[in-house]
């Protein structure tokens, strides 16, 4: 804890969540004066959620109001505005399973609100999964099918509301996305775990885009961020109907990261991979890795780590693109914190152009 957080009796693990994340909750959307407004008046980690939720009540009631008076495009910033920030409510939330969960339900019913008023419309979609059904948001670009498509895998504490700006990205280079909670995230981390061996999700999504006649099967990619970089490169070691990989700020190997990791990250893992205690949870970490299996990976992958990465340490991208079979683009963000969020214009639109003239082909 900083001396001023020690001073005023600021919770350590509001401390944490202000310090780690800052970069990420604007760059995603949240204004930045939102944030430094709400965190300001939070002291507790129990005042967390309440209060992120209130902001975004501001935002919702916005966008409400904007569609009853027929402003359809300003509606949906505005609702989009009120998804992201109810998640940042909730995105670790775990110790008040109730609160997260009401939450997490105005997350899903605002983006759900603000797609169809998006310039990349959007739709919810459910795909199959080993008897249950994971739960996606595609959205398509400009022009005619089948579309080449970006699956996406969100992290540890995301979802698949939380990417609409890296979903635009993509879109305005004429691909869709399809991101989704894979086990142990969103709408699935209730009562799916946290799995090591994710290419069973993402091979379920892969089916699922099969059965579309407004996507191309024969030209999708896959991309994930933090935790999700991890399930990503995994995936394409098995999946081998993917034709390239973004990997962001991936661990190679989660144990390894897992015990450096603050108190908020390691609780929301627990629970996220339902296990009854640390020791438990740290068994479960031990089964997300890539040892013996990065050198699986033979389509082309771009592997991005932040410099100053304290989550996931550089050491991580580096020992990806060292062990992968097939093409590799490593880039290491100059200054770059976890997934870095501070320097995105190093990373974001590069990605996205490679992604695109490989799903072009």
């Amino acid at each position: 804890m900083s001396d001023a957080a020690a001073n005023s009796g600021t919770d350590k693990r509001v401390e944490i969540a202000i310090h780690h994340w800052a970069p990420r909750f604007v760059s995603s959307g949240v204004p930045l004066t939102d944030f430094e407004e709400v965190t300001a008046g939070i002291s507790h980690w129990d005042e967390w959620c309440a209060a992120w939720s209130a902001r975004a009540a501001v935002h919702e009631a916005l966008g409400r109001k904007a569609l009853a008076e027929g402003y359809r495009l300003s509606a949906g910033e505005h609702l989009n505005r009120a998804a992201i920030c109810y998640h940042f409510g909730k995105f670790m939330f775990v110790h008040d399973i109730a609160q997260m969960q009401q939450a997490h339900r105005k997350v899903i019913e605002c983006r759900q609100l603000a797609l169809p008023l998006l310039p990349f419309s959007g739709e919810r979609v459910e795909m199959p999964y080993l008897g249950k059904r994971l739960a996606g948001i595609l959205r398509k670009p400009a022009g005619n099918g089948p579309h080449p498509v970006v699956v996406m895998c969100v992290g540890l504490d995301s979802t698949k509301e939380e990417l609409d700006v890296y979903e635009n990205i993509f879109l305005a280079r004429g691909m869709a996305t399809l991101a989704f909670d894979g086990p142990g995230q969103g709408e699935a981390e209730y009562d799916i775990p946290i799995r090591g061996d994710y290419e069973v999700a993402t091979t379920a999504v892969v089916d699922f885009v099969n059965t579309r006649a407004d996507l191309d099967a024969a030209r999708v990619g896959l991309w994930g961020v933090s935790l999700g970089g991890y399930y990503a490169a995994r995936s394409v070691a098995f999946e081998k109907r993917i034709k390239a990989c973004i990997s962001l700020s991936g661990p190679y190997s989660w144990v390894e990261t897992f015990d450096s990791r603050n108190e908020l990250s390691r609780e929301a893992f627990r629970v996220r991979s339902h296990a009854k205690d640390m020791d438990a949870a740290r068994k479960n970490a031990m089964t997300l890795t890539l040892e013996g299996v990065a050198k699986n990976i033979t389509c082309p992958i771009y592997v991005v780590g932040g410099e100053l990465d304290r989550l996931t340490p550089p050491h991580n991208a580096r020992r990806i693109a060292a062990e992968v079979s097939g093409p590799c683009t490593l880039l290491i963000v100059k200054g770059g914190n976890h997934v870095a969020n501070n320097r995105r214009y190093m990373f974001q639109t590069q990605t996205a152009d490679w992604m695109a003239d490989i799903l072009r082909k």
